[in-house]
Protein backbone atom coordinates (compact mmCIF):
# COMPACT_ATOMS: atom_id res chain seq x y z
CA UNK A 1 0.00 0.00 0.00
CA UNK A 2 1.36 3.21 -0.98
CA UNK A 3 1.35 6.62 0.15
CA UNK A 4 -2.33 8.71 0.07
CA UNK A 5 -2.83 11.73 -1.56
CA UNK A 6 -2.60 13.35 1.63
CA UNK A 7 1.18 11.54 2.29
CA UNK A 8 -0.22 9.43 4.96
CA UNK A 9 0.71 5.50 4.52
CA UNK A 10 -2.94 4.19 4.79
CA UNK A 11 -6.35 3.88 2.68
CA UNK A 12 -8.20 7.31 2.63
CA UNK A 13 -11.47 5.56 3.63
CA UNK A 14 -8.77 4.70 6.82
CA UNK A 15 -7.49 8.14 7.54
CA UNK A 16 -9.26 10.34 9.78
CA UNK A 17 -8.49 14.30 8.51
CA UNK A 18 -9.95 17.07 10.66
CA UNK A 19 -10.88 20.09 8.57
CA UNK A 20 -10.39 23.07 10.40
CA UNK A 21 -14.01 25.09 9.10
CA UNK A 22 -14.61 28.48 9.36
CA UNK A 23 -17.80 28.87 7.27
CA UNK A 24 -15.97 30.57 4.31
CA UNK A 25 -15.56 28.43 0.83
CA UNK A 26 -11.87 27.81 1.01
CA UNK A 27 -12.26 25.58 3.85
CA UNK A 28 -15.41 24.22 2.55
CA UNK A 29 -13.52 23.35 -0.16
CA UNK A 30 -11.29 21.46 1.38
CA UNK A 31 -13.57 19.43 3.30
CA UNK A 32 -15.71 18.30 0.46
CA UNK A 33 -12.99 17.47 -1.83
CA UNK A 34 -11.54 15.03 1.01
CA UNK A 35 -14.60 13.98 2.17
CA UNK A 36 -15.25 12.89 -2.01
CA UNK A 37 -12.09 11.62 -2.15
CA UNK A 38 -13.21 8.77 0.40
CA UNK A 39 -11.35 10.35 3.95
CA UNK A 40 -12.76 9.99 7.49
CA UNK A 41 -13.66 14.12 7.53
CA UNK A 42 -14.49 15.64 10.71
CA UNK A 43 -15.42 19.57 9.81
CA UNK A 44 -14.47 21.67 13.38
CA UNK A 45 -15.22 25.10 13.46
CA UNK A 46 -14.19 27.96 16.50
CA UNK A 47 -17.02 29.94 17.79
CA UNK A 48 -14.59 32.61 18.81
CA UNK A 49 -16.34 35.69 20.14
CA UNK A 50 -20.50 35.82 21.21
CA UNK A 51 -21.37 36.97 17.62
CA UNK A 52 -24.00 40.29 18.68
CA UNK A 53 -22.44 41.24 21.63
CA UNK A 54 -18.47 41.39 20.79
CA UNK A 55 -18.61 43.02 17.51
CA UNK A 56 -22.12 43.91 16.28
CA UNK A 57 -21.64 42.60 12.52
CA UNK A 58 -22.57 40.01 10.32
CA UNK A 59 -20.40 37.78 8.46
CA UNK A 60 -17.47 37.52 10.36
CA UNK A 61 -14.96 34.43 10.58
CA UNK A 62 -16.03 32.07 13.24
CA UNK A 63 -19.26 33.66 14.57
CA UNK A 64 -23.20 33.63 13.68
CA UNK A 65 -23.46 32.77 10.49
CA UNK A 66 -19.92 31.59 9.38
CA UNK A 67 -20.87 28.95 11.44
CA UNK A 68 -24.32 28.29 10.21
CA UNK A 69 -22.44 28.07 6.72
CA UNK A 70 -19.68 25.54 8.21
CA UNK A 71 -22.49 23.23 9.59
CA UNK A 72 -24.83 22.99 6.47
CA UNK A 73 -21.57 22.12 4.28
CA UNK A 74 -20.97 19.22 6.44
CA UNK A 75 -24.41 18.34 6.64
CA UNK A 76 -25.45 18.27 3.06
CA UNK A 77 -22.59 15.89 2.58
CA UNK A 78 -22.64 14.02 5.22
CA UNK A 79 -19.90 14.27 7.81
CA UNK A 80 -19.73 14.66 11.16
CA UNK A 81 -19.29 18.75 12.30
CA UNK A 82 -18.46 20.16 15.89
CA UNK A 83 -18.38 23.56 16.93
CA UNK A 84 -15.41 24.42 19.43
CA UNK A 85 -16.43 27.42 21.95
CA UNK A 86 -13.01 28.82 22.42
CA UNK A 87 -14.27 32.79 23.33
CA UNK A 88 -11.86 32.89 26.09
CA UNK A 89 -8.94 31.62 24.62
CA UNK A 90 -9.58 34.00 21.64
CA UNK A 91 -9.79 36.90 23.85
CA UNK A 92 -7.05 36.22 25.95
CA UNK A 93 -4.51 34.79 23.24
CA UNK A 94 -5.61 37.16 19.95
CA UNK A 95 -7.82 40.50 21.43
CA UNK A 96 -5.86 41.39 24.21
CA UNK A 97 -2.49 41.38 22.67
CA UNK A 98 -3.88 43.04 20.12
CA UNK A 99 -4.83 45.87 22.51
CA UNK A 100 -1.81 45.55 24.41
CA UNK A 101 0.32 45.69 21.54
CA UNK A 102 -1.88 48.96 20.34
CA UNK A 103 -0.75 50.45 23.89
CA UNK A 104 2.67 50.21 23.38
CA UNK A 105 2.66 52.13 20.38
CA UNK A 106 3.11 48.65 17.89
CA UNK A 107 1.13 47.81 14.71
CA UNK A 108 -0.36 44.38 15.60
CA UNK A 109 -1.08 41.33 13.51
CA UNK A 110 -3.74 39.73 15.21
CA UNK A 111 -4.09 36.76 12.34
CA UNK A 112 -1.15 35.76 13.18
CA UNK A 113 -1.63 35.63 16.27
CA UNK A 114 -4.88 33.47 15.77
CA UNK A 115 -2.95 31.00 13.48
CA UNK A 116 -0.15 30.65 16.19
CA UNK A 117 -2.26 30.57 18.90
CA UNK A 118 -5.91 29.26 19.01
CA UNK A 119 -6.03 27.70 15.32
CA UNK A 120 -2.77 26.20 15.23
CA UNK A 121 -2.30 25.59 18.68
CA UNK A 122 -5.84 24.92 20.70
CA UNK A 123 -7.49 23.43 17.59
CA UNK A 124 -4.66 21.23 16.62
CA UNK A 125 -4.62 19.75 20.09
CA UNK A 126 -8.73 19.01 19.63
CA UNK A 127 -7.65 17.05 16.06
CA UNK A 128 -5.19 15.38 17.97
CA UNK A 129 -7.49 14.19 20.60
CA UNK A 130 -9.86 12.93 17.94
CA UNK A 131 -6.83 10.62 16.61
CA UNK A 132 -6.85 12.24 13.73
CA UNK A 133 -3.75 11.70 11.09
CA UNK A 134 -3.67 14.80 10.34
CA UNK A 135 -5.39 18.50 10.04
CA UNK A 136 -6.21 20.47 7.03
CA UNK A 137 -7.00 23.77 6.34
CA UNK A 138 -8.41 26.10 3.54
CA UNK A 139 -4.74 27.87 3.57
CA UNK A 140 -3.35 29.20 0.44
CA UNK A 141 0.19 28.06 1.24
CA UNK A 142 2.59 24.55 -0.10
CA UNK A 143 3.42 22.25 2.75
CA UNK A 144 6.24 20.09 0.76
CA UNK A 145 8.22 17.01 1.76
CA UNK A 146 11.71 17.59 2.07
CA UNK A 147 13.02 14.44 0.46
CA UNK A 148 16.50 14.54 2.29
CA UNK A 149 14.85 14.97 5.66
CA UNK A 150 11.67 13.81 5.35
CA UNK A 151 10.25 17.21 7.35
CA UNK A 152 8.09 19.40 5.75
CA UNK A 153 9.14 22.49 4.45
CA UNK A 154 6.51 25.44 4.49
CA UNK A 155 6.09 27.44 0.97
CA UNK A 156 4.58 30.02 -0.56
CA UNK A 157 1.13 28.81 -2.53
CA UNK A 158 1.32 28.68 -6.29
CA UNK A 159 -1.29 32.01 -6.17
CA UNK A 160 0.79 35.13 -5.28
CA UNK A 161 -1.99 37.14 -4.80
CA UNK A 162 -3.91 34.95 -2.41
CA UNK A 163 -0.49 33.51 -0.68
CA UNK A 164 -1.07 33.83 2.84
CA UNK A 165 2.35 32.28 4.22
CA UNK A 166 3.59 35.57 5.89
CA UNK A 167 0.27 34.92 7.93
CA UNK A 168 1.66 31.15 9.56
CA UNK A 169 5.46 31.65 9.26
CA UNK A 170 5.01 31.25 13.86
CA UNK A 171 3.98 27.24 12.63
CA UNK A 172 6.66 25.02 13.76
CA UNK A 173 7.90 21.99 12.58
CA UNK A 174 6.13 19.68 14.41
CA UNK A 175 2.65 21.84 13.42
CA UNK A 176 3.53 21.84 10.01
CA UNK A 177 4.21 18.10 9.45
CA UNK A 178 0.84 17.14 10.88
CA UNK A 179 -1.02 20.03 9.11
CA UNK A 180 -2.07 20.04 5.04
CA UNK A 181 -2.73 22.43 2.87
CA UNK A 182 -5.15 21.05 -0.11
CA UNK A 183 -5.69 24.29 -1.75
CA UNK A 184 -1.73 25.94 -2.31
CA UNK A 185 -1.21 24.29 -5.46
CA UNK A 186 -3.46 26.54 -7.13
CA UNK A 187 -5.71 29.76 -7.97
CA UNK A 188 -8.42 30.94 -5.93
CA UNK A 189 -10.79 30.22 -9.54
CA UNK A 190 -10.29 27.11 -9.13
CA UNK A 191 -11.54 27.20 -5.46
CA UNK A 192 -14.63 28.21 -6.68
CA UNK A 193 -14.74 25.98 -9.67
CA UNK A 194 -14.99 23.23 -7.32
CA UNK A 195 -17.13 24.80 -4.86
CA UNK A 196 -19.68 25.28 -7.82
CA UNK A 197 -19.40 21.37 -9.07
CA UNK A 198 -19.82 20.02 -5.56
CA UNK A 199 -22.86 22.13 -4.87
CA UNK A 200 -21.62 24.03 -2.25
CA UNK A 201 -23.95 26.48 -1.12
CA UNK A 202 -21.47 29.24 0.11
CA UNK A 203 -20.05 29.10 -3.22
CA UNK A 204 -20.53 32.51 -4.27
CA UNK A 205 -19.83 33.76 -0.51
CA UNK A 206 -17.04 36.97 -0.88
CA UNK A 207 -13.25 36.48 0.57
CA UNK A 208 -13.19 38.45 4.11
CA UNK A 209 -11.14 41.36 4.24
CA UNK A 210 -10.91 42.95 7.33
CA UNK A 211 -9.61 41.52 10.85
CA UNK A 212 -12.89 39.54 11.70
CA UNK A 213 -13.33 41.10 15.23
CA UNK A 214 -12.46 44.51 14.07
CA UNK A 215 -15.96 46.21 12.73
CA UNK A 216 -15.14 48.37 9.35
CA UNK A 217 -11.61 48.28 9.86
CA UNK A 218 -12.53 50.32 13.12
CA UNK A 219 -9.33 49.56 15.26
CA UNK A 220 -9.34 52.52 17.87
CA UNK A 221 -13.64 51.44 18.27
CA UNK A 222 -12.32 47.98 19.77
CA UNK A 223 -8.89 48.84 21.31
CA UNK A 224 -11.12 52.07 23.14
CA UNK A 225 -13.71 49.53 24.03
CA UNK A 226 -11.45 47.48 26.38
CA UNK A 227 -8.61 49.89 27.42
CA UNK A 228 -10.92 53.14 27.47
CA UNK A 229 -7.63 55.36 28.09
CA UNK A 230 -6.44 54.32 25.15
CA UNK A 231 -7.47 58.05 24.16
CA UNK A 232 -5.60 59.83 26.41
CA UNK A 233 -4.15 63.50 24.89
CA UNK A 234 -0.84 64.30 24.18
CA UNK A 235 1.66 66.01 22.02
CA UNK A 236 2.68 65.30 18.72
CA UNK A 237 6.70 67.01 18.65
CA UNK A 238 9.45 66.85 15.72
CA UNK A 239 12.38 65.21 16.46
CA UNK A 240 13.65 68.71 17.98
CA UNK A 241 11.24 67.65 20.72
CA UNK A 242 8.98 70.91 19.64
CA UNK A 243 5.32 70.46 20.13
CA UNK A 244 3.40 70.79 15.91
CA UNK A 245 0.49 69.70 17.58
CA UNK A 246 -1.59 67.62 20.14
CA UNK A 247 -3.11 63.96 19.33
CA UNK A 248 -6.22 62.15 21.01
CA UNK A 249 -4.63 58.78 21.46
CA UNK A 250 -1.46 57.00 20.27
CA UNK A 251 -3.81 54.10 18.88
CA UNK A 252 -4.43 56.33 15.74
CA UNK A 253 -1.21 56.55 14.48
CA UNK A 254 1.25 54.41 12.96
CA UNK A 255 4.86 54.33 11.79
CA UNK A 256 5.21 55.92 8.13
CA UNK A 257 1.91 57.48 8.49
CA UNK A 258 1.49 60.67 6.77
CA UNK A 259 -2.31 61.62 6.36
CA UNK A 260 -4.85 62.53 9.56
CA UNK A 261 -1.71 63.78 11.92
CA UNK A 262 -4.29 66.45 13.22
CA UNK A 263 -1.66 69.20 12.84
CA UNK A 264 -3.34 70.78 10.24
CA UNK A 265 -1.24 69.83 7.29
CA UNK A 266 1.80 70.93 9.06
CA UNK A 267 4.96 70.22 7.36
CA UNK A 268 9.17 70.65 8.14
CA UNK A 269 11.48 73.72 7.67
CA UNK A 270 11.99 72.75 3.97
CA UNK A 271 8.11 72.06 2.89
CA UNK A 272 7.99 68.44 2.98
CA UNK A 273 5.10 66.77 4.87
CA UNK A 274 4.98 65.55 8.51
CA UNK A 275 5.42 61.52 8.72
CA UNK A 276 4.97 59.97 12.09
CA UNK A 277 8.53 58.61 12.71
CA UNK A 278 8.16 56.92 16.20
CA UNK A 279 5.42 56.40 18.65
CA UNK A 280 6.68 56.90 22.62
CA UNK A 281 4.19 55.21 24.30
CA UNK A 282 6.05 55.82 27.98
CA UNK A 283 5.58 59.61 26.99
CA UNK A 284 2.10 59.43 25.51
CA UNK A 285 4.08 61.15 22.27
CA UNK A 286 3.92 61.03 18.38
CA UNK A 287 6.87 61.80 16.84
CA UNK A 288 6.84 63.03 13.41
CA UNK A 289 9.43 64.33 11.26
CA UNK A 290 10.41 63.87 7.10
CA UNK A 291 10.32 60.92 5.34
CA UNK A 292 13.85 60.70 5.09
CA UNK A 293 13.49 60.11 8.99
CA UNK A 294 11.83 56.98 8.41
CA UNK A 295 14.68 55.50 6.95
CA UNK A 296 15.52 51.76 8.41
CA UNK A 297 18.07 49.08 6.87
CA UNK A 298 18.30 47.13 9.90
CA UNK A 299 15.37 45.43 11.85
CA UNK A 300 15.43 43.68 14.87
CA UNK A 301 13.53 40.48 15.75
CA UNK A 302 11.90 38.86 18.74
CA UNK A 303 9.78 35.75 19.48
CA UNK A 304 11.31 33.90 16.16
CA UNK A 305 10.56 30.73 14.79
CA UNK A 306 12.32 28.98 12.48
CA UNK A 307 11.70 26.14 9.54
CA UNK A 308 15.34 26.34 8.13
CA UNK A 309 18.16 27.69 9.27
CA UNK A 310 19.75 27.97 13.30
CA UNK A 311 21.47 29.87 15.76
CA UNK A 312 24.69 31.65 14.05
CA UNK A 313 23.72 30.96 10.50
CA UNK A 314 23.70 33.95 8.58
CA UNK A 315 21.47 33.87 5.43
CA UNK A 316 20.89 35.29 2.08
CA UNK A 317 17.29 35.65 2.26
CA UNK A 318 13.83 38.15 0.85
CA UNK A 319 12.33 39.54 3.66
CA UNK A 320 8.77 40.59 3.57
CA UNK A 321 7.71 43.32 6.52
CA UNK A 322 4.45 43.46 6.00
CA UNK A 323 2.01 41.71 4.58
CA UNK A 324 1.15 43.56 1.28
CA UNK A 325 4.51 44.38 0.67
CA UNK A 326 6.91 43.01 -1.64
CA UNK A 327 9.77 40.48 -0.18
CA UNK A 328 13.21 42.53 0.27
CA UNK A 329 16.68 41.17 -0.47
CA UNK A 330 18.28 40.61 3.08
CA UNK A 331 20.75 39.44 5.41
CA UNK A 332 19.76 37.20 7.93
CA UNK A 333 21.18 36.26 10.88
CA UNK A 334 20.48 34.11 13.57
CA UNK A 335 21.29 34.82 17.07
CA UNK A 336 19.24 32.06 18.71
CA UNK A 337 16.44 30.36 18.72
CA UNK A 338 13.91 33.64 19.47
CA UNK A 339 16.30 36.12 18.18
CA UNK A 340 17.66 37.74 14.83
CA UNK A 341 19.12 41.10 12.81
CA UNK A 342 18.12 41.49 9.67
CA UNK A 343 20.29 43.94 7.23
CA UNK A 344 18.36 45.09 4.36
CA UNK A 345 20.32 45.92 0.77
CA UNK A 346 18.46 48.89 0.40
CA UNK A 347 16.67 51.06 3.48
CA UNK A 348 12.76 50.86 3.72
CA UNK A 349 10.33 53.16 4.81
CA UNK A 350 7.94 52.72 7.62
CA UNK A 351 8.68 49.40 9.25
CA UNK A 352 6.08 49.39 12.61
CA UNK A 353 7.25 47.69 15.48
CA UNK A 354 4.54 45.06 16.25
CA UNK A 355 4.14 43.74 12.17
CA UNK A 356 6.22 40.45 11.34
CA UNK A 357 9.24 39.48 9.56
CA UNK A 358 9.27 36.90 7.48
CA UNK A 359 12.21 35.53 5.51
CA UNK A 360 12.03 33.63 2.31
CA UNK A 361 14.31 31.59 0.02
CA UNK A 362 13.02 31.44 -3.05
CA UNK A 363 9.58 30.23 -2.35
CA UNK A 364 10.46 28.09 0.97
CA UNK A 365 9.57 30.28 4.22
CA UNK A 366 13.03 29.92 6.66
CA UNK A 367 11.48 31.81 9.68
CA UNK A 368 10.29 34.80 11.13
CA UNK A 369 9.68 37.51 14.24
CA UNK A 370 8.17 40.00 15.16
CA UNK A 371 9.36 43.42 14.98
CA UNK A 372 10.83 44.59 17.65
CA UNK A 373 13.13 47.66 16.79
CA UNK A 374 15.11 49.28 14.04
CA UNK A 375 17.79 50.96 13.07
CA UNK A 376 19.77 52.93 10.45
CA UNK A 377 22.86 52.28 10.14
CA UNK A 378 24.23 54.76 8.82
CA UNK A 379 22.83 57.43 11.75
CA UNK A 380 22.57 54.70 14.45
CA UNK A 381 18.80 56.32 15.53
CA UNK A 382 17.33 53.46 17.15
CA UNK A 383 13.26 53.33 17.31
Amino acid sequence: MGMNSLGIDKKPEDTRVVVAMSGGVDSSVTAALLHEQGYQVIGLTMQLYDHGAAIERKGACCAGQDIYDARRVSETLGFPHYVLDYESKFKQSVIDDFVDSYMKGETPIPCVRCNQTVKFRDLLEAAMDLEADCMATGHYVQQIINPETGQAELHAAVDSTKDQSYFLFATTQEQLNFLRFPLGGWTKDVTRMHAERLGLLNADKPDSQDICFVPNGDYASVVKKIKPEAENAGDIVDLDGNVVGQHNGIIHYTIGQRRGLGIGGGVNADNSPFYVVRVDAQNNQVIVGPKEALARDIVHIGKANWLGGKAGDVLDVEAKLRSVSKPMPAKLTILDDEHAVLTLDAAQYGIAPGQAAVCYQGKRVIGGGWISGTENSEIQLAA
